[in-house]
């Protein structure tokens, strides 16, 4: 079977739960499997602040890259570690304050290629491309045609890994790959992440990170200390590394995050998220 522009669509594995599928699941999409769904419940069983987490999570990036766009005038993105397309994009939220931004989508799941419509649909000012790489091979990343086809390196790009590196263990070195994705971008890029802690929730986060494990999806969190590693050599936007529901939290003209219920209800208003419900730490860097 191959979809309708060619591409092999049984290279999707719907028999093992995948991270980003079950992020979708969680976040009340529809792109997933019966398998992403029971890792989903069983998670959800184990911490139910799950769906708080994720959403929050959510809004971060949508108030990272708003920053990004808006006050810090940034035009160009690299976006690594995409995942399933949900409205609003990258691309729409840094288009929406200025139309002119190009964004570049990178991606390693085959589901996320097949959708990647929804990411490639910019703004006439502006442009959107995707990348099928591992971030584990950034070197490809940078090489990839697309890339300096749609970025200019001349100017500063906003380099956004968001939800992802609690996938890299020790031995992949995130840091040091997160160091070569910024080395070529010039002086005035910035980082902005978010990245896995068991500080605020450790057994339950632990129980979450178990179910993980369980299907394959080993899990690295890191502590404070450890989520700075990430940021040397920069310099943090204030309030520097943060949990991600206390970056900014006004940013949009709303301090309240949604928690999405499972079978994809509208959700409901969380207006004070505990502490103890948020397992990333968020942060946004200059690079000098």
């Amino acid at each position: 079977m191959s979809h309708d522009d060619g591409w092999p669509a049984d290279r999707i594995d719907t028999e093992n739960a995948h991270s980003a599928r079950i992020y979708d699941y969680i976040l009340g999409g529809k792109d997933y499997y019966p398998a992403d769904k029971e890792a989903g419940d069983a998670m959800a069983q184990e911490w139910p602040a799950l769906p708080i987490h994720m959403r929050a999570n959510r809004d971060f990036m949508n108030r990272a890259v708003r920053y990004l766009a808006r006050e810090a005038g940034i035009r160009q993105f690299l976006d690594i570690g995409t995942g399933i397309p949900t409205s609003p994009n990258l691309h729409e939220i840094a288009q929406s304050v200025a139309p002119d931004s190009r964004v570049v989508y990178v991606d390693n799941d085959p589901i996320v290629l097949t959708l990647s419509q929804g990411l490639l649909a910019s703004t006439p000012q502006g442009m959107t491309s995707y990348i099928e790489a591992d971030m584990l091979d950034p070197d490809t990343i940078l090489g990839a045609p697309e890339l300096r086809g749609t970025l200019d390196l001349g100017k500063p790009v906003a380099l956004t890994v968001i939800a992802i590196v609690h996938f890299l263990l020790d031995e992949h070195d995130a840091p040091g790959i997160v160091s070569r994705l910024l080395e070529p971008l010039p002086s005035g890029s910035y980082l902005a992440m978010s990245i896995g802690t068991a500080d605020f929730a450790p057994d339950e986060v632990a129980r979450v990170a178990r179910e993980y494990a369980a299907r394959d999806m080993p899990m690295r969190l890191r502590t404070h200390a450890e989520a700075g590693r990430f940021f040397e050599g920069l310099d943090l936007v204030e309030p520097g590394i943060v949990q991600v529901h206390k970056w900014r939290p006004d940013a949009t003209g709303s301090g309240m995050a949604r928690s999405s219920s499972k079978d994809g209800g509208n959700g409901e208003a969380v207006e004070d998220i505990k502490d103890a419900d948020i397992a990333m730490y968020g942060a946004v860097a200059r690079k000098p």
